[in-house]
């Protein structure tokens, strides 16, 4: 009797437990959700109206690896969560390659309806190795014969790719870079493919990218050289810095309890309330999440799939957008930018151009891409310094991306041109710093002078 009794408890127990479970997820709208503390999962939080500032933790000196599942450019491969751990074979927690404030990578998906020029985004989770994503992504519904580009954004110091399968990455066409010579903080899959469908589509007329428009807002700076009251795009020397295209606009929703990430959708918000959002620091998040709203701009934006069609920005409408509109005296990716260097430190042409072409920018040698480093530092100090003082007033009431590093949106667009300056070596082509940043005991910059004195590089600089 006593085994019996026993045989019994435990098919009763299951149905107790299975029934439970079954119960809660007929309240809600996602079966997808795995074992969190419940004190994470409980009412809905609106989804924030306002851009929350970066994370000041830093991952300056970590390296690690991502894992791209197998299929990245399916619908199935979307869904399919990356894996970020460490280099060389060592675990997340011995290499600290784990997501979390202080370390995190991200994904983007931008996909192109060949047929008929439709844009969507979607944005694939990434998760430490080892865990589960706090909700389970849902496959998106794309054609089967979409074009996808998928790009990559890191916080450390290098972001290597790692095939799930030893043809992952070959099929998928991905790049970290040359060998030996990594990107660092990008890497991107099937860029190339998925510029030249939109391209395509264009000149069929099916695809037709608005103007990014003007604002009343913007206060004309730069003579002949500035765009007056034109929304920026990626490609203005207004907006521009030394890293063009460094890092994606997703983000992700960690569970500071568990470890586990789920993506930044408005009904995993109601599930995982109290979860700490990961922002990707780039300068596309700053263009479109900060700057736009204070200009009176707005971005180049598609559904999202993975959040009901919600309408979303990417590295890859930004370009499209900045393509299709460039400016006259266009921002392409520098041969002096840090991630396109040689293994020596040097200039690197063919490195410049891979990076290029993955964002469908021109490379070096043709007519719309041919601007020395010499003259990419000219054009900065000379466009952007004026920009800045002559919007002092309209950024300094704008949110700072990073309130440790500046403490409004001015301040912060001061430092990042005074560090853009250095990081460059505009100062070896006769050129002058033309922004002095004032900073607090903290080292935030708390206010900047500027110098709109032209400067032209010397002959032979």
């Amino acid at each position: 009797m006593p085994r019996i009794a026993v045989q019994l408890a435990v098919p009763v127990a299951l149905g107790l437990i299975i029934g439970l479970v079954l119960a809660f997820q007929a309240g809600s709208s996602n079966s997808g959700i795995y074992a969190v503390p419940l004190g994470t999962l409980v009412s809905h939080s609106p989804r924030p109206s306002a851009p929350a500032s970066f994370t000041t933790a830093s991952a300056a000196n970590v390296s690690c690896d991502i894992i791209v599942p197998a299929n990245p450019l399916s619908a199935r491969g979307l869904a399919t969560p990356y894996q970020l751990t460490g280099t060389h074979g060592k675990t997340p927690a011995e290499s600290g390659c784990q997501m979390s404030p202080g370390v995190k990578a991200f994904v983007q998906a931008t996909i192109l309806d060949p047929a008929t020029g439709a844009l969507s985004v979607y944005e694939p989770l990434v998760v430490t190795r080892g865990t589960r994503p706090a909700v389970r992504p849902r496959a998106p519904t794309i054609p089967g014969d979409a074009v996808v580009t998928i790009d990559f954004g890191f916080n450390g110091k290098d972001l290597f790719q790692a095939g799930a399968t030893p043809a992952t990455l070959a099929e998928a066409n991905c790049v970290d870079g040359q060998a030996g010579s990594a990107f660092g903080q990008v890497a991107f899959c099937n860029g190339v493919s998925f510029f030249r469908a939109v391209r395509k589509d264009e000149r069929k007329g099916l695809l037709k990218v608005p103007s990014p428009g003007a604002s009343s807002k913007i206060t004309p700076s730069g003579g002949d050289l500035g765009t007056g009251r034109d929304c920026p795009v990626t490609r203005n020397f207004e907006v521009a810095d030394a890293d063009l295209g460094d890092n994606v606009t997703t983000q992700y929703l960690l569970n500071p309890v568990t470890g586990q990430t789920a993506q930044y959708t408005t009904s995993n918000l109601g599930y995982l309330e109290g979860a700490r959002l990961l922002i990707s620091r780039s300068d596309n998040t700053v263009l479109d999440q900060f700057l736009d709203p204070v200009l009176g701009c707005t971005p180049f934006q598609a559904p999202d799939l993975g959040d009901n069609g919600v309408l979303t920005s990417s590295v890859a409408l930004d370009e499209i957008a900045a393509d299709a509109h460039q400016p006259k005296i266009a921002a392409l990716v520098p041969e002096n930018g840090k991630m396109v260097r040689g293994r020596d430190g040097g200039f690197d042409a063919a490195k410049t151009d891979m990076y290029r072409q993955e964002l469908g920018q021109a490379p070096i040698g043709s007519r719309s891409g041919q601007t020395s480093p010499a003259i990419y530092c000219q054009d900065l100090v000379d466009i952007q310094t004026p920009f800045l003082a002559a919007n002092r007033t309209l950024l300094t009431a704008g949110q700072s991306p990073v309130t440790a590093v500046g403490d409004n949106l001015l301040t912060f667009m001061a430092n990042e041109l005074n560090l853009s300056f250095t990081d460059l070596g505009c100062q070896h082509f006769g050129l002058a710093n033309p922004v002095t940043v004032h900073r607090n005991g903290a080292g935030v910059a708390v206010a900047a002078a500027f110098d709109t004195t032209v400067q032209t590089v010397p002959s032979g600089g």
